[in-house]
């Protein structure tokens, strides 16, 4: 067979196009019709023995069109393509090194792994048996040898013999010092942050000068590996981190429950239901555990969520106060804390579809019974949590400007609030003051509560605006006996009232308000068979947890917060 001709440059000499306007690099041939945008383009793609032409824009006298590339821009791009060449030749040769060090890492690597799987760790039979305890008792563990499990928090290692881990386990967080052949195994060496360990050690106070939880360190003596977390792409922290999208922290909601942040803001939760349950026990309260699927509505029929209960209808609770009503007469006073649901479509940061609602209700009293009862309440419950001194150290972590509301607390009738926002020219959107008989929004009521700054009982409201319960006032049947409790920064934390007493007054107030009475015939029977003056109230946990704690937004006051189109995970 004739050897192959060799093959003709077709390149030599042939015109290729620039147009710096129109032309494109990533997508051009180098025709007219499809022009590169630049010589050094033509010249990287097909060599320097090629003819380049470029647009010329037009003048008055003649049109755009193109001609030879001119001797200095031609040089200046054979210029530019040489250092580009350079360029790339160095970081071809950099990421060769890059790679072939790489490797070298990796293959040594391996071999200490492989040297790392010989190396048994035995705990030392001739130690004293460890006592098993959480984190929460180190400190008066101290000088005993003990065992400690929980989750990897953070991991550094200091040359071949000495590692620091510092654990945690929900009660608090150690720091665990091991040394020689304990970080040195296969286990160490393959550990990472949020893997699940075992340690057994002693715990001693730290020298002055350096720092740990608690001031401590465990020296470990013998420890194991529970599970292991994921490395690289799979990492928590490249999941998830403080900067990622709220989206995407609601999503893996259940990997933000392990920061600190979050994490402590639960706590300070677990403890202001704490001290809300001992401040009604300590007065004598009754907690009941009220039916949250119900067939009547209490605030209105547009923000039920309705369900299908064995082909009825039925709602989730929007608030368990006529149930509290029903144990008066049998248990006195009563509280609940208890799940609400409201399908309010709103996106604001103090609105929640689910939410912890505590509610009480009591017997024989008066509208200014209720109201102490209100501050005194909200005052106790913070008494309390800072009583508990975890929980103040991380109320003033997180919210170091934390003043307690002094007493008695400011109280302002609905009509005096309508004037203020008239003196404070705090107008609606279209520049028009709110009158008297409007129900005023969440903005405007925010804006005045944070201007006066301090707690505000914001009383008698109009009957027009408020539920078909609550009672009128005797002074004027216009307004009700109802207090909203205003709090800065958040807003309303609490609605309560005096509740109709009359059985007459109770039957005109359905039909004011076209509500069908047959449902509520054991609400009705209330009122029938022994009737009282009575009056309650109901608080959102998580408005309030937002207040102490200075949140920006109440969802980060609970497990999973559920609000408009988030119902998972």
């Amino acid at each position: 067979m004739a050897d192959s001709l060799p093959v003709k440059d077709l390149s030599l000499n042939h015109v290729y196009y620039v147009d710096e306007t129109k032309g494109s690099d990533e997508n051009g041939a180098g025709t007219i019709e499809n022009p590169y945008q630049s010589a050094v383009k033509a010249l990287q793609a097909h060599g320097s023995d090629i003819k380049i032409q470029v647009m010329k824009a037009g003048t008055e006298t003649a049109p755009a069109a193109y001609v030879d590339i001119s001797g200095a821009a031609l040089k200046k791009a054979v210029k530019k393509v040489a250092e580009l060449e350079k360029k790339a030749k160095k970081a071809a040769e950099q990421a060769a090194g890059q790679a072939a060090k790489d490797k070298a890492e990796a293959e040594e690597r391996e071999k200490l792994l492989e040297a790392a799987k010989k190396i048994v760790l035995e705990q030392d039979a001739s130690l004293p048996k460890a006592e098993k305890i959480k984190i929460r008792q180190a400190v008066e563990s101290r000088g005993r040898r003990v065992k400690v499990s929980g989750w990897v928090h953070r991991l550094r290692v200091q040359g071949k013999n000495m590692a620091f881990v510092v654990l945690r386990d929900g009660t608090g967080f150690l720091q665990c010092v091991l040394t020689d052949a304990r970080c040195q195994t296969y286990d160490f060496l393959t550990l990472t942050p949020e893997s699940t360990i075992t340690v057994y050690g002693i715990i001693n106070a730290l020298p002055e000068g350096k720092t740990a939880p608690d001031n401590h360190e465990l020296t470990v003596d013998y420890w194991e590996c529970v599970g292991k977390a994921p490395a690289g792409d799979e990492a928590m922290s490249n999941k998830v981190n403080e900067n990622s999208d709220p989206s995407v922290k609601y999503d893996l909601r259940h990997f933000v429950l392990r920061e600190e942040r979050a994490s402590n803001i639960l706590k300070v939760r677990s403890q202001v239901m704490k001290a809300f349950r001992d401040h009604f026990d300590h007065r004598g309260f009754f907690e009941v555990t009220p039916p949250a699927m119900v067939q009547t509505s209490v605030e209105g029929g547009s923000t039920l969520f309705e369900l299908n209960y064995y082909q009825e209808k039925a709602y989730l609770t929007q608030s368990s106060q006529l149930y509290l009503e029903t144990c008066l007469p049998s248990l006195g006073d009563v509280y609940c804390l208890a799940e609400s649901f409201r399908a309010e479509k709103s996106h604001t940061r103090r609105h929640l579809s689910e939410y912890t609602h505590c509610e009480a209700e009591m017997a024989f009293i008066s509208f200014d019974d209720l109201l102490d009862q209100l501050e005194e309440m909200v005052c106790d419950v913070i008494d309390r949590v800072l009583a508990h001194k975890p929980s103040a150290e991380i109320l003033y972590k997180l919210n170091p400007g934390f003043q307690k509301p002094s007493r008695p607390f400011m109280r302002m009738d609905y009509a005096d609030a309508i004037q203020y926002l008239k003196d404070n020219d705090i107008k609606k959107e279209d520049g028009t003051f709110y009158e008297f008989g409007e129900d005023i929004p969440e903005a405007p009521e925010r804006a005045m509560t944070d201007k006066i700054n301090r707690p505000i009982f914001l009383c008698r409201f109009p009957a027009e605006i408020k539920a078909f319960y609550m009672k009128r006032c005797p002074e004027n049947n216009a307004l009700t006996e109802s207090v909203d409790v205003l709090m800065p920064g958040v807003g309303e934390i609490v609605g309560g009232s005096m509740r109709i007493a009359d059985l007459e007054e109770l039957v005109a107030a359905y039909k004011r308000e076209g509500l069908d009475p047959s449902p509520y015939y054991w609400f009705t029977d209330q009122r029938k068979y022994g009737t009282c003056e009575h009056g309650g109230f109901g608080l959102g946990v998580e408005r309030f947890i937002a207040w102490m704690l200075n949140l920006f937004t109440v969802r980060d006051a609970c497990l999973y917060p559920r609000f408009t189109g988030r119902a998972f995970p």
